[in-house]
C-alpha cells in the first residue's frame, strides 16, 4: 500500500490495561514510519454506526509517553450492541452492517485496526468480509483465552493485580486466623486465578477446567492446620461450578446475566466443612483498570507496530501474535476457532501440583 493512507483504529469488547498502548504505537508506527494518518474511532462500532461518524484523528502530539501508562482505552469501547441484531428502541433487532460499511467508506479508510477478543473479531471480521474492509486484529483479552497466541494484551496486568490482592489478604488472614476466599475474573478459563494463585502462594486454586470436590479442599484446609499455620488462602475463578454443576450468575438491570458469587458459595462451603471463620473477596473490574504493567506495555506496543507492517503489506483478515518470543501473524479465522482454556498437563498445573496446591480434585 504506497502513498499517504488513512487508517481506522478502534477498540472493542470489555476494557483492559494497555490498549492505549497498543493505540500509541499504531500511531507512532502509521505516522513515522509511512506517513500516514490514523483515525481514531470512538465506542467501538458503536463510531462507524452514528451519524456523522464519531471519530478524531489521532497525532504524534496526542499520543506521548504518558498514555501508555494509562488503563483503560481513550477511544472508549462498547461490549453491545451486534450491528447484525441491534436492538432498537421498539424492541425489535435491526441488522445495521451496511451502516458501518457507509461510516467506514464515508472516512475514506484504507484498513481497519480492531482490538478485541474473540467474541469482538468474529463480528468485525464478518463485517469486513461483508462490507469490503481491510482488517487487522489485535488480541485483548484479560482470559487469555484466544487461541494461537501465547499471551493477550492485558492479561498480565490482571494476574499482577490478583496477585496483589493475595499479598495484602495473607497479612489479615494471619492475623485472624481466617480462611480468606478471592474470586477472579475468568469467564471462561481459569488462567488468571492458576497464574496469580501459584504467584501468590494461594493454598487452593479452583478454575472452571477441573471439577473441584469440597471434601479435598476441606482436608487441604486441615493440613495447612495441622502443619502449624492458622490461615490459608483460596483462589476461585469466576467461572467455577458449584458440586452440583450450576454456574453461578448475577442478573443486572435489562435482563443481562453475568458471573458472581461463586467466592460466597465456595466460602460457605468451606466454613461448613471445617468450622474455619472465612471471608470472601471478589476483585470484578479491578483486575480491567489498573495502570498496564510493564510486560503489558511491551506486548502492546509490539502489537501495534506490527499491525501496523501488516498493512503495509496488504496483509489483512489477520491477527497479530505472540509466540517464542516474537511477533507473528494468524489468521484471524484460525484464531478465534481455537479457544485456549487451561491445559491440565501443562506446566502451571503441574506446577501447582507439584507445589502442593490443592485444585478440588
Amino acid at each position: 500500500m504506497k502513498g499517504e493512507k488513512r487508517i481506522g483504529i478502534l477498540t472493542s469488547g470489555g476494557d483492559c490495561a494497555g490498549l492505549n498502548a497498543v493505540i500509541r504505537a499504531v500511531v507512532h508506527r502509521a505516522t513515522l514510519t509511512y506517513g500516514w494518518q490514523v483515525i481514531g474511532i470512538k465506542e467501538g462500532t458503536m463510531g462507524l454506526l452514528s451519524r456523522p461518524v464519531q471519530y478524531e484523528v489521532l497525532d504524534l502530539d496526542m499520543v506521548g509517553s504518558s498514555m501508555m501508562r494509562q488503563g483503560g482505552t481513550i477511544l472508549g469501547t462498547t461490549n453491545r450492541g451486534n450491528p447484525f441484531a441491534f436492538p432498537m428502541s421498539d424492541g425489535t433487532v435491526k441488522d445495521r452492517s451496511a451502516e458501518i460499511a457507509g461510516g467506514y467508506r464515508e472516512m475514506g479508510l484504507d484498513a481497519l485496526i480492531g482490538i478485541g477478543g474473540d467474541g469482538s473479531f468474529a463480528i468485525l471480521r464478518k463485517l469486513a468480509q461483508q462490507c469490503g474492509m481491510n482488517l487487522v486484529g489485535v488480541p485483548k483479552t484479560i482470559d487469555n483465552d484466544l487461541g494461537l497466541t501465547e499471551v493477550s494484551v492485558g492479561y498480565d496486568t490482571a494476574v499482577a493485580v490478583a496477585t496483589e490482592a493475595l499479598d495484602r489478604l495473607q497479612p489479615t488472614a494471619a492475623s485472624h486466623a481466617r480462611v480468606m476466599v478471592l474470586e477472579v475474573m475468568g469467564r471462561d478459563a481459569g488462567h488468571i486465578a492458576l497464574a496469580a494463585g501459584i504467584a501468590g502462594g494461594a493454598d487452593v486454586i479452583l478454575i472452571p477446567e477441573i471439577p473441584f470436590q469440597m471434601d479435598r479442599i476441606a482436608d487441604k484446609i486441615r493440613q495447612v492446620r495441622n502443619q502449624g499455620r492458622n490461615f490459608a488462602l483460596v483462589v476461585v475463578s469466576e467461572a467455577v461450578k458449584t458440586t452440583e454443576g450450576k454456574e453461578i450468575q448475577k442478573e443486572y438491570q435489562g435482563g443481562e446475566k453475568r458471573f458472581g458469587g461463586i467466592g460466597n458459595y465456595i466460602g460457605e462451603q468451606i466454613a461448613a466443612a471445617t468450622g474455619a471463620e472465612t471471608r470472601v473477596t471478589v476483585l470484578g473490574h479491578v483486575q480491567r483498570g489498573s495502570m498496564p504493567s510493564p510486560r503489558d506495555r511491551l506486548i502492546a506496543s509490539a502489537f501495534g507496530v506490527h499491525a501496523v507492517d501488516l498493512i503495509a503489506e496488504g496483509k489483512f483478515d489477520r491477527m497479530v501474535a505472540w509466540s517464542n518470543r516474537e511477533v507473528i501473524d494468524v489468521s484471524i479465522e484460525d484464531a478465534i476457532a481455537r479457544y485456549q482454556a487451561v491445559e491440565l498437563d501443562g506446566a502451571l498445573v503441574k506446577t501447582a501440583r507439584g507445589l502442593g496446591i490443592c485444585l478440588g480434585d
